[in-house]
């Protein structure tokens, strides 16, 4: 009987609180009646009934949730059909063969979504003849490049970072040795940043008419994350820097030394997404009055200080320092702006049919990428834009829809995502998101 009554108390509870969890917090007292009824039926068991009822009603809804944002997730993007089988080989192996599948680099090195990359360039319609890397990094999109395309007469490599662009351009020429060049193929590489395409193209010869691609991938190469030395690092100690370029004036020591305490606390809340702002922003204030910040470490310890308390954990803290970091890079760097000019500079640099591909890492370069792809396409037409479900071309079966406008073609409405398995072998690919426009 006494098992009967309880099982009767449970699945009461159960029904009346998840009747009113669907109600609003202001609406919520149907709890405190199921919990008062509870009591005068089961006053020995009313309180273990009420948080078991509570427990399996929370859980079951989160399971809910996290199941509905997932599929949400899934409609918002275009997941990669790949399952990242690109072959990566040594450098030094020079009797191995080439092909549009295998690339040539070290084994240290993985490029993001590359197969992707190749599919982009490769399946298009228009021969490769020219070719800009906007962020040439430790050149693995641009070794694949250079081996998947025979016919490519012109390749152009751009980056900020001059020791990235050293490593880059030995893997340009390992590269080159290992494929078979057009005769008349030319390998540039210039110390800039990709704001400056549009006046950097004009002084190359033999381009009047465009460029046929042009590449932009906006993560953190491994060589600059790995090195203390340039601030970059969560869990390494090193000093307050984050210059994409080292020959920039400002750091990231400055803005948080020196900065309005507003603008400190503006550039935690809109760069890094950052709920805690505020109270992150009222640390890094007192940290001044103790003399400043001047190196990762002591950042770090402030965010913890700042987090002591709060769910997570270790990984809580690395989360919120990450934000953080990720903020102060963005204001150091001017790269949300940068990118935003940036996007239909390099529009207006391609040739009739040529692409510009994007690879974005974090929701605010993304949701600058869409938009911008929207303006660049036609203002005029926004509101008839033409939606093809499903592309037949075989060589094209990773364009799933497309957004016509009246100066190009958006080829990817929603984002192409890394495959699972790519996720799985480098978990710095997870964020990554893919768009790709076509110049008419």
């Amino acid at each position: 009987m006494a098992a009967t009554a309880n099982a009767n108390a449970k699945h009461m509870m159960l029904m009346m609180l998840s009747a009113s969890i669907s109600l609003p917090v202001s609406s919520r007292c149907a709890s405190l009646s199921a919990k008062r009824l509870l009591y005068n039926q089961y006053p020995t068991r009313s309180q273990t009934l009420v948080r078991s009822a509570c427990t399996g009603i929370t859980t079951d809804t989160s399971k809910k949730k996290k199941k509905e944002k997932g599929l949400a997730k899934e409609k918002r993007r275009t997941r990669s059909l790949r399952d990242g089988d690109i072959h990566i080989l040594k450098e030094e192996d020079d009797d191995s063969s080439s092909s549009s599948s295998t690339v040539t680099m070290q084994q240290s090195h993985i490029p993001v979504m590359l197969g992707e990359v190749l599919d982009v360039f490769s399946s298009n319609l228009k021969p490769l003849s020219s070719f800009v890397d906007c962020t040439l990094g430790a050149a693995g999109h641009a070794s694949a490049i250079i081996q998947s395309h025979p016919e490519l007469k012109l390749f152009i490599g751009m980056d900020v970072d001059p020791l990235a662009l050293r490593m880059a351009r030995s893997r340009i020429n390992a590269a080159i040795s290992h494929s078979h060049p057009h005769p008349n193929f030319q390998a540039l590489t210039f110390v800039k940043n990709f704001r400056h395409i549009r006046s950097l193209l004009t002084q190359v010869d033999h381009i009047s008419s465009g460029v046929d691609g042009i590449l932009m991938d906006l993560g953190m190469s491994s060589m600059q994350v790995n090195n203390p030395a340039r601030g970059f690092s969560v869990l390494a100690n090193g000093p307050l820097d984050m210059r994409m370029d080292p020959q920039a004036s400002l750091k990231a020591e400055d803005i948080l030394n020196s900065w309005p305490d507003s603008e400190v606390g503006r550039i935690l809340r809109d760069y890094g997404e950052e709920r805690n702002w505020r109270l992150l922003q009222n640390k890094i204030v007192q940290a001044r009055l103790q003399g400043g910040l001047r190196s990762t470490g002591e950042l770090v310890d402030v965010i913890r200080s700042a987090t002591l308390g709060t769910k997570g954990g270790r990984q809580g803290w690395i989360k919120t320092a990450t934000r953080v970091f990720q903020a102060l890079r963005i204001a150091v760097n001017d790269e949300l702006k940068t990118l935003e000019d940036s996007l239909h500079a390099c529009f207006d640099c391609l040739a009739p049919g040529g692409r510009l591909a994007v690879i974005s890492f974090h929701s605010l370069e993304d949701r600058i990428v869409k938009q911008a792809f929207l303006k660049i396409i036609g203002e005029e037409v926004r509101n008839s834009i033409r939606k093809v479900e499903g592309v037949e071309d075989e060589k094209e079966l990773w364009i799933r829809q497309t957004i016509q406008g009246s100066n190009g073609t958006i080829l990817t409405k929603r984002p192409i995502t890394p495959s699972e398995k790519e996720e799985g072998f480098n978990r710095r690919s997870r964020s990554a998101k893919l768009r790709v426009i076509q110049k008419l």
